[in-house]
């Protein structure tokens, strides 16, 4: 029997078409032709004031951090079921990570949490839309709208075309970043993009991007020579990268879709399975336009998570955990603090458990995956929420 893959990117077929044609151009570095286009079509279907393509999304959510003016004595309030680039990026400035829960519904980070935590040294804090499913920005908009000197960031790394009441995830803060690693739904194989909303930052982003030089002002014939001005690093992406990823911006809308389609048949086939306690689905609210990133079940306990992984992978399919928590990790623990207590990080972490989800996805492993999920998770008395 065929494995069944956990994720496989999802190719338009112009891809390398698309590298040669910038391989023939002559410039490999950042800044040509198709590193322009992606750009443009990012701050277009963002919103974003300003977009800038990444060689990572953790170079993205770095360059957010040095923008944020994060040193040694801040912190950063974050939640700890998240990726930990986000708490690397924090402590590279010399910063403190504080890790808050999150709201148990949606496993983004809880808002009263972050209020509690907020204190004379919160320099940043970070909104991570876990699945492309929206924190509750408006809360969070709020608890920053009367600390000027508090950057709001979102973590949109799962996010493109999704949305929170009609604007683009990673739009709505100060900053945004995205990520295209290969299990994105839009890949360039590694690959991120900074979203710059606060036109205060425009011109200082562009300078942190290019190794702390104006050397766009210089492109731009703005000045006869450029120079060393700010902090900075490398963090552009290539112009391989670039036309890449070009070919799967042309296509983003179908592999959407796709996703949607898969992530819509597991919600409901698995809606039975709710109402009698043996799994926990994922809630969408109103106002939530996501992108069908990534479907997950919550088990009612660890054993019956791992029970259930062994069993599907017994049967060649692979169904994965998720984030192990920031703040019990041996970094988190050395590097960074928790503010309050993370109940809800440490029990839903352990029993969570994501399927298969892609969008060259067929029918018949689509099938397979259902069939074999509402099996295992239907057949042992303890199973029950």
């Amino acid at each position: 029997m065929e494995e069944i893959p956990f994720s496989r990117p999802f190719l338009a077929g112009t891809e390398v078409g698309y590298v040669e044609q910038a391989a023939g151009q002559g410039r490999l570095a950042s800044g040509g032709a198709f590193t322009a286009r992606c750009e443009e079509w990012l701050a277009n279907a963002t919103g974003a004031r300003r977009a800038l393509l990444s060689h990572s999304g953790t170079g993205a959510l770095e360059a957010a951090m040095m923008l944020a003016n994060l040193g040694p004595g801040d912190e950063a309030i974050m939640p700890s079921f998240a990726y930990p680039t986000m708490a690397t990026a924090v402590v590279r400035q010399g910063a403190t990570p504080v890790f808050v829960d999150i709201d148990p519904d949606t496993l983004n980070i809880d808002p009263e949490q972050v209020d509690v935590a907020v204190g004379p040294r919160t320099k940043a804090v970070v909104a991570v839309h876990y699945g492309a499913v929206a924190c509750e920005m408006e809360s969070l908009l709020q608890i920053v709208a009367d600390r000027e000197d508090v950057t709001l960031i979102e973590d949109a790394a799962h996010c493109l075309l999704a949305s929170y009441r009609g604007r683009h995830l990673g739009s709505i803060g100060d900053l945004g970043t995205l990520s295209f690693h290969h299990t994105k739904n839009v890949t360039s194989g590694e690959g991120g993009a900074l979203l710059v909303n606060d036109p205060d930052l425009c011109e200082r982003a562009e300078i942190v991007w290019e190794k702390g030089t104006d050397r766009k002002r210089f492109d731009r014939g703005e000045i006869d020579r450029y120079t060393w001005v700010d902090v900075g690093s490398s963090f552009a992406a290539s112009e391989i990268t670039a036309a890449f990823l070009w070919g799967q911006l042309e296509i983003v809308e179908e592999i959407t879709a796709r996703r949607l389609a898969i992530w819509n048949r597991y919600h409901e086939a698995f809606a039975d399975l709710e109402a009698e306690g043996l799994v926990t689905r994922p809630k969408v609210s109103d106002g939530q336009e996501h992108n069908g990133h990534l479907y997950y079940l919550i088990l009612p306990t660890p054993e019956d998570r791992d029970a259930f992984i062994d069993a599907l992978r017994a049967q060649g399919i692979a169904a994965v955990f998720h984030y192990i928590p920031l703040h019990s990790s041996p970094a988190g623990l050395a590097l960074g603090r928790s503010a309050g207590e993370l109940a809800h990080t440490d029990g839903l972490s352990r029993r969570l458990v994501r399927l298969p989800l892609w969008a060259g996805l067929d029918e018949e492993s689509i099938s397979r995956v259902i069939d074999a999920s509402r099996s295992t998770a239907g057949s042992g008395t303890g199973f029950r929420v």
